[in-house]
């Protein structure tokens, strides 16, 4: 993830297994991993960080 500082602003969004995605939240990146790590663990599993040049999964980011 190219941007990482921790006010960045991003979307963090769900990938259902059908396609679709649900937005969760708009906001800095820090407040947007408290909310993805307080998410279940199967839906965590689905859970994306994009930013305005970049997209990353939650837990590749979180494992990185």
């Amino acid at each position: 993830m190219r941007t990482t500082y921790d006010n960045a602003t991003v979307r963090l969004y769900h990938l259902g297994d059908d396609g679709g995605t649900t937005t969760i939240m708009y906001g800095p990146l820090s407040e947007a991993l408290h909310v993805a790590e307080q998410q279940p663990a199967e839906v965590q599993d689905g859970l994306f960080l994009a930013t305005d040049n970049d997209v990353v999964a939650y837990l590749d980011l979180i494992e990185g």
